[in-house]
C-alpha cells in the first residue's frame, strides 16, 4: 500500500476528490494533509473525511525542512501530491522523495509556468494572450517551479469569449478527472 500526502492552501476540492475517488481501493491511503494556511477550506473537506492535518507556515517550511522531512519519513509517506500548494518546495524534499511528489498545474506547461502563475494568474494570461487552448499538467516536481517531468496533461476549448471564471471551471473538471488518473499511474 502507498501512504500518500496531500499539501494543499486553498480550497482542498481536489483533496476531497481523491479521497472519494480512492475511498476503497486499499492501494493507497491518503495519511496526512498539509496546508500553509490556518483558514484553508481544504482543512474542513480534510477533517471530514478523518484525516490528519498539520499545518505549516512558509517560514516553518524554510526552516524545519529536515524536521518536515522526518514526519513525513516517519508516517511512511511514499508519495506526496501538491494539489493547489502555493510554496515552493525546498530542494531537500526533492531529494527525500525522488520523483515521488507531483503537482497539478492549471496550464499546459511549459505556457504559463513559474513563480507567480497559479489559479486566476493563469487563466488571465491565457485569456489576454488569446489562446485557443487551455488545460492542465500533472507533472513531478523538482527544484524549478514547474519544469519537472510531465505525467500527463488534458486540454480543453478556450472560446472567443471566455472569462477567467468559466476557464476556471473548465479547468476544474479536468483536475478532477485527470489528477486520480495520475496518481493511479503512479500506483
Amino acid at each position: 500500500m502507498i501512504n500518500a500526502a496531500i499539501f494543499a492552501s486553498g480550497e482542498g476540492t481536489n483533496a476531497e476528490n481523491l479521497f472519494k475517488f480512492f475511498a476503497n481501493d486499499k492501494r493507497i491511503k491518503f495519511k496526512l494533509v498539509i496546508t500553509n494556511k490556518v483558514n484553508a477550506g481544504v482543512i474542513a473537506r480534510a477533517e471530514k473525511y478523518n484525516k490528519n492535518v498539520q499545518i505549516v507556515g512558509k517560514t516553518s517550511l524554510e526552516n524545519y525542512t529536515d524536521k518536515l522531512i522526518e514526519f513525513l519519513k516517519i508516517e511512511k509517506i511514499d508519495l506526496i501530491i501538491l494539489a493547489g500548494f502555493l510554496l515552493k518546495m525546498p530542494d531537500a524534499f526533492m531529494k527525500a522523495f525522488p520523483n515521488r511528489i507531483i503537482n497539478i498545474h492549471p496550464s499546459l506547461l511549459p505556457k504559463y509556468g513559474g513563480k507567480g502563475m497559479y489559479g486566476h494568474h493563469v487563466h488571465e494570461a491565457v485569456i489576454a494572450n488569446k489562446e485557443t487552448e487551455s488545460g492542465i499538467t500533472i507533472h513531478y516536481v523538482n527544484e524549478e517551479y514547474d519544469k519537472g517531468s510531465i505525467i500527463l496533461q488534458a486540454k480543453c476549448v478556450v472560446s472567443p469569449d471566455e472569462t477567467a471564471e468559466s476557464l476556471s471551471k473548465k479547468i476544474r473538471l479536468l483536475e478532477f478527472e485527470f489528477l486520480p488518473k495520475a496518481v493511479e499511474t503512479f500506483l
